[in-house]
Formats: C-alpha cells, structure tokens, sequence
C-alpha cells in the first residue's frame, strides 16, 4: 500500500473510449433503471390510484414520496463517494432500489405504496449521485461533454419514455399495474453484473466521519416543506396556523443545517462550495430543471387520460415529441461542447426554450390541437438536453478532483428538490383548480360537483355521462395549462440565473481546479498495482 496526499491528477484513469464505454455501460444501465422508476408510474398512475381508493393527493404523493427520498439522500450518497468505494456504493443502491421494487409492486393500498416508493427513492438517489461522480472521475472535463450527451439520452428515454412503458404495462391485461414495478428489477439484476465486470476504478479511501446530524436536519427540513405544499388548499389553508407551524419549522431546521455543516469536519453540503458563483447559480437553475423533468413527465400523463380520453399506451406515445426533443439536444449538444469546449450558450439557449415551452404550454384545454401541443412538448425537451447535463458540468468543472462527489450532489440534489417540490406544489395547484373548475362546470348544469373528481378519487371519464364528461375533461385540461403557467417563472429565474454564469473552457484534466480551496489535507490510500474496487 502507498500513502498519498490529496487527491489530484495523478488519480485521474487514462482510458481509451472504448474502455469508457465499457465502463459506463452498466452506469447507464443503472441510471437508466434511476430515472424509470420516477417516471414509469406517470401514465398508469390514474389506473393505480383508482384500483387502490386514492384521491389526488395519494396520486400526487406516490410520486412525490420517492422524488423527497432521493432528494434527501443524494448529498450522503455524494459525500460517501468521496470517502470510500465507488463501485461498491452503487451496487449497494441498486440493492436497496431492488428491494423497494418487489415490495412496491406488492402493496395493497396507498399507504403502502408510498412507503415502498420511499425505499426506491433511496436507491435511485444513490444511482442518480454515483453515476455523475463515477463519470467524472474516469473522464476530465473537456471530453465529459460527449460521454454526459450518452448519459443525458438514457435520462431522456427513462425521464419521458418511462410514462410510455408504464402505459404499455397497464393496457396489457396479463401485466397489470403492478408490473410498473417489477419491471425495472431485471434491468437492476442486469446493472449489478455488467457492474461487477466492467466497473473498474482506483482504490481511493479518505478517512473522515459522516455528518449525520447535517444530513438529518437536511431531510428533516426538505420533508416538513415538501408536506406542507402537499397538503395546503387541501387539508388547510394556505394562510393558517398549520402553514405558521410548518413553514416556520422547516426555515428553524434549515437554518440549524446551516449552522451544523460551517462548523462540521466533513459537511454534507459544504456551505463554502456556494462561494462560487457558478455553483450558486447553477443550483438556482437546477431546481427549474427539476420541475421541468418530473412535472412535465407527471401531469400530462394525467392530462392525455383525463381531459383527451387516452388509454396509458396512447398517452405515453403522445409525448414522443418530448423525448425525441430531449433526446436529439442532449446528444449533439454533448459532441459539440465536446469538440469547442464551450457551454454557456447552450445553458442559455436551452432555459430560453425551457421558458417559452412553459408559457406555450399554460395555454392547454382539453381541446388544444395536438399539432401546437407537439411544438410546445419539442420545445421543453429540447431545453432540458440542453440544460440538464451541461448544468452539471458546469460545476464539475470549478472544483477539484476531491470534491467531484459532493459538488455533483450538490446539483443532483437541487434538481431532485426542484422535481419533489414541483410535483406537490403543481399538484396542490391542479387539485384547487380542477375543484373550482369543476363547481362552476357542475353549476352550470344544475349537478352537484361532489363525486365527478375533484379533491376525490380521479374519474373515469369513460364511465361518466357526456354533459359531465365534458366538464370533467374541460377541468383537467384547464388545470392542467395553469399549472405549467405556474411553473414558467421558475425557468425564466433559470434563464436568468445561467446568464450570470461566468463561463470558463473545460479543463483536460481531473486535477483540482484554480482558485477552488482545498479541503483540509487529508490521507488517501490508494492500491498499488490495483485498478478494480
């Protein structure tokens, strides 16, 4: 064994592309089976939520449950990759992600549901942390950008085309719902072994103590937030003791996280690392990132169902334009970023197009032509694969091979808090909407709104009569525009946000970055004569 001392370009792998490739095949895999597990319920969630007795809000929380878990633990998940075995740390999340599968897939009521959701979230939290620490340890930044556009393809086809799987698997009778589960454990089986043989990375261990108690307020204070937008215009109101309760908790424990990680040894989210004004700025934009990628993905499945009569199948293949558009942009984006090394103006033409695909989209009914919605959907992928890897790399980039874990966390874990806030803010937003659509619509035949699926159970509109299937399906799809309405502020903040970035050429190598201060010097002990963890 060999003592050295932080870690710098001497740790850095020298590796062909094809050996890369190897190497993050079962990355991706995993990744992939990451993103799928977020989205794979979108379209059949209607179906789920209707077969198990849920309302909106347990529609809204089984999504939101894992997004919160994935949120909470990718910073511990990023801080653990820079102490101790990468490669190790994600076939432990797979495990985890496995095992909430089989359980999930196995619930018998909501209640459960969501708490299997939870165990997933944590695996898929690790997934989403290590596959962005393992790349950029194998790979300098300058030719990141070709290898984060393959990365961002798998996230595109698990982000839109995880809805389009789980409606396949619903409308296949001999499936069933609960197979939107299973489905992803075969795809974790198969990570795990490509993992074993092919993931082979430098022994490198730093010796330091995990800050639980950061972490634990962390999560304490993002999971009190999160419940409050879930349950606000619903259980209370928004302007109430129990929002003073809540809100005023949440800002106490985030500011009790504040103050633990400046004074901790080894901080989960280093306060000092927003020092930088490109990671401040990115984390700005990440959280729109995140309500784009989760809350897209979520309520138009819902909305194609609802307001457009589609089945689960149909209601994924009408997203198409989204993914080809993700799809497309993050690829080519990824080579030339790769062959110019430079980025800004892709951050900036992506959150342009972001915004505008926001505002288009707040002009949704039920009636819209779906040529128009087709444009609208092309717009918002196309600005997400423009935004949602080169954000990453933005910030790879300003810090040193020591701190690519927790600074990729840093990212990971704001786009995942922008999703989980998304999806429970948007959805509190729908739920208030459809109602008062609904009273007006009910109103004007003489009918009473109760029971046609307003803070309820969703409807099936195929079994109501037509005047109230008419107003039902107009509800949705005006409920539907106004929350994507809702959420076109937070991109053009994006936009804002990535215009301020200062942009400097990627680097051509791992080693710590210009004016980024170091941690403390601390031992790392590398295997001599040894590549594989």
């Amino acid at each position: 064994m060999t003592q050295a001392t932080a870690p710098s370009r001497a740790t850095a792998l020298t590796m062909t592309h094809r050996q890369v490739l190897e190497a993050l095949s079962g990355l991706l895999l995993g990744m992939f089976v990451a993103i799928l597990s977020s989205t794979v319920v979108s379209n059949a969630l209607p179906r789920i939520i209707t077969e198990l007795g849920g309302g909106q809000s347990a529609y809204t929380w089984v999504v939101t449950s894992a997004l919160l878990a994935t949120t909470a633990t990718t910073p511990i998940w990023g801080k653990l990759a820079d102490l101790t075995s990468k490669k190790v740390l994600v076939q432990v999340a797979l495990l985890i992600y496995v095992l909430g599968s089989v359980l999930a897939g196995a619930a018998q009521g909501t209640g459960e549901l969501i708490a299997c959701r939870v165990l997933q979230g944590v695996g898929a939290g690790g997934l989403t942390a290590l596959a962005q620490v393992i790349m950029a340890t194998m790979i300098a930044p300058r030719e990141r950008g070709r290898y984060s556009g393959y990365l961002g393809a798998v996230m595109a086809v698990g982000t839109i085309g995880g809805p389009l799987v789980g409606g396949v698997i619903v409308d296949t009778s001999w499936l069933g719902w609960r197979w939107c589960f299973y489905v992803g454990v075969p795809f974790a089986v198969a990570a795990l072994v490509v993992l074993q043989k092919t993931l082979n990375l430098p022994v490198v261990r730093r010796k330091a103590q995990i800050d639980w108690w950061g972490a634990t307020l962390i999560t304490a204070a993002v999971s009190v937030l999160l419940i409050w937008v879930s349950l606000a215009g619903d259980q209370f109101a928004w302007l109430s003791l129990p929002t003073v309760a809540m809100v005023g908790g949440a800002l106490l424990l985030g500011a009790l996280a504040i103050r633990v990680e400046t004074r901790a040894a080894e901080p989960m989210i280093p306060p000092r690392l927003f020092r930088s004004r490109t990671i401040a700025l990115a984390t700005v934009a990440s959280v729109a990132v995140g309500v784009g990628m989760f809350g897209a993905s979520v309520f138009l499945g819902q909305y194609f169902q609802i307001s457009r009569g589609q089945s689960p199948t149909m209601s994924g293949l009408m997203t198409l334009p989204m993914i080809l558009g993700l799809l497309v942009s993050s690829t080519l984006t990824g080579r030339v970023i790769t062959r110019t090394g430079r980025w800004k103006r892709y951050l900036v033409t992506g959150s342009a197009l972001l915004t505008a695909g926001f505002a288009l989209m707040g002009t949704l009914r039920a009636d819209t032509s779906f040529t128009l919605l087709s444009v609208y959907m092309a717009l918002i992928g196309v600005g997400l694969g423009m935004t949602m890897q080169n954000l990453v790399l933005a910030v790879q980039n300003t810090v040193g091979a020591h701190e690519l874990g927790v600074a990729s966390s840093v990212v990971a874990f704001f786009r995942s808090l922008g999703g989980a806030i998304g999806v429970s803010a948007l959805g509190a937003v729908l739920a208030h909407k459809v109602t008062n659509y609904l009273a007006e619509g009910m109103g004007r035949l003489g009918v009473p709104a109760s029971g046609s699926g307003g803070g309820g159970a969703l409807p099936d509109v195929h079994t109501l009569p037509a005047p109230v299937r008419a107003v039902v399906e107009s509800a949705y799809g005006h409920g539907a525009g106004d929350i994507f309405l809702a959420a076109a502020p937070l991109a053009l903040i994006a936009l804002i946000a990535v215009s301020f970035i200062k942009e400097v050429p990627l680097r051509r190598h791992n080693a710590d970055a210009p004016g980024v201060a170091p941690e403390r010097e601390s031992t790392v002990t590398v295997a001599a004569g040894r590549t594989a963890e």
